[in-house]
């Protein structure tokens, strides 16, 4: 079945085209989702490392210039950077990789990402060399937002088009495991170095964890390199070197996926705004509330690391219980949640401090983004796919970008009163809910060059 202007999820009807399809053997299998979490620990790890620094080092060291709360806002503001180059990235990438390949593409965008993490820690601050300094750092910033935005988009789709259809949702969410424990390790860091008397963390203890990405990319780049192209992409190759067809990714998505390309946005807004609102924005906002920042740190690395089985779990229950009502229910938890979340911080207490966090990203988070990577491979056909998943879920990464920045900006509006932050929040989750609800099921569908049919 062709694919239609603006394709939905669906469940059409199942066609002889997918015994070319077959999935691939269990130890390939393995290894691509292997690759793929240790791709996206790395990736999440030099992304959300950014954002605790920025949250609580970069202000004074490269906006020392400015009052506290605008080096904040300023600081912020370089996060953002990092978010409005994602769609670059995902458009860049996600052409290379339809058009060359998932491997040699996510090959790339992880040795960009390492580098330009890893320069981080050697960067000048403002003391040293002026202006150059936050120059420096946004250039560098830009290069994650490019790096990430190609990353992710390549990772799940190499994952969903190497999995069985009535496994595909559990094996796509282990390798978004990999955003947890990236984010496990980012906060292990920073709250290592932040136990380090102020004069020496912003001298030379800040620069560790950035450093340390070096050794991460060595590591996941030799995983990498281990593991086999797509079985579709080489499916769609040998498709058009008998047929002499000339593909153009970009175009056919923009011309012929508007309508699944809008849904993909709106359904990636919320687990991309969970990652910023619990690693950066909550971590600025808690500390500000009297909590210690090695006790902030903590208390998000712990909630990561309880979210990187909770990951699966849910990818196992969108399997089970299909795609839509797993993410429902975490929208709507997140609009129920948001605001005890800002009482728990504002209480004062440790205890609940954690309770916060644990809740806000182990058990509420992976429900509306451990399914999201299956979706979006469900949502387009082989030779648009990692253009259009990764155009999906960054164009979305716009929007939690800004959010530190937006949400700053309401707690001065609000005189330090979190309502309009948490009001901004459940508006985003309700909206999310009813764009869920309109689109069809995709759950045990099976991914062919030009369609989505079912296998059950």
């Amino acid at each position: 079945m062709a694919v239609e202007e603006g394709p939905v999820l669906g469940r059409p009807t199942r066609s002889s085209s997918e015994e070319n399809n077959d999935p691939s053997p269990p130890s390939e299998v393995r290894r691509v989702t292997i690759s793929t979490y240790a791709g996206n620990t790395i990736e999440y790890y030099d992304f959300i490392l950014y954002g605790s620094a920025a949250a609580l080092i970069f202000g004074p060291l490269f906006f020392s210039n400015l009052s506290p709360t605008m080096a904040t806002i300023a600081s912020f503001s370089t996060l953002a950077t990092g978010y409005l180059c994602r769609p670059l990235g995902g458009l860049l990438f996600g052409y290379l990789g339809d058009k060359h390949g998932r491997k040699p593409t996510l090959l790339a965008t992880m040795v960009l990402m390492g580098f330009a993490t890893g320069l981080i820690g050697l960067l000048p601050t403002t003391a040293q060399v002026g202006v150059w300094a936050p120059i420096m750092l946004i250039v560098l910033r830009l290069t994650q937002g490019i790096a990430v935005g190609g990353e992710w988009g390549g990772a799940a789709l190499m994952t969903a088009e190497h999995a069985p259809p009535a496994r595909r949702g559990w094996i796509t969410a282990i390798g978004q495991a990999g955003q947890p424990s990236g984010g496990a390790l980012a906060m292990a860091a920073m709250a290592l170095v932040a136990l380090l008397p102020s004069e020496q963390l912003l001298s030379w203890g800040w620069r560790i964890p950035f450093l340390a990405s070096f050794v991460l990319l060595l590591i996941a780049l030799y995983i990498r390199l281990k593991i086999s192209e797509s079985p579709l992409f080489e499916e769609l190759q040998r498709a058009e070197n008998a047929q002499r067809k000339r593909r153009r990714p970009v175009a056919d998505l923009f011309k012929d996926h508007r309508g699944a390309l809008l849904q993909g946005i709106l359904v990636s807004i919320p687990p991309s705004l969970m990652v910023t609102l619990v690693s950066s924005f909550c971590v600025s906002y808690a500390v500000n509330a009297g909590h210690s920042r090695s006790t902030v740190l903590a208390a998000v690395g712990v909630a990561f690391a309880t979210a990187i089985p909770t990951n699966p779990i849910y990818g196992l229950l969108s399997d089970r219980l299909g795609r839509r009502p797993v993410y429902a229910a975490g929208t709507l938890a997140v609009a129920v949640l948001v605001f005890p979340l800002f009482w728990a911080i504002d209480s004062g207490s440790t205890f609940w401090l954690f309770t916060a966090f644990i809740v806000a990203y182990s058990l509420v988070a992976p429900a509306i983004g451990a399914g999201l990577a299956a979706i979006l491979s469900e949502m387009f056909s082989t030779p648009v796919r990692y253009t259009g998943v990764s155009m999906s879920f960054q164009i979305a990464a716009i929007i939690s970008g800004l959010f530190p920045v937006i949400a700053t900006s309401l707690l001065v509006v609000g005189d330090e009163s979190p309502v309009w932050v948490a009001t901004f929040v459940v508006v985003i989750a309700l909206i999310s809910t009813v764009i869920v609800s309109k689109i069809r099921e995709s759950s045990g569908s099976r991914l062919t060059l030009d369609s989505t049919e079912v296998t059950r």
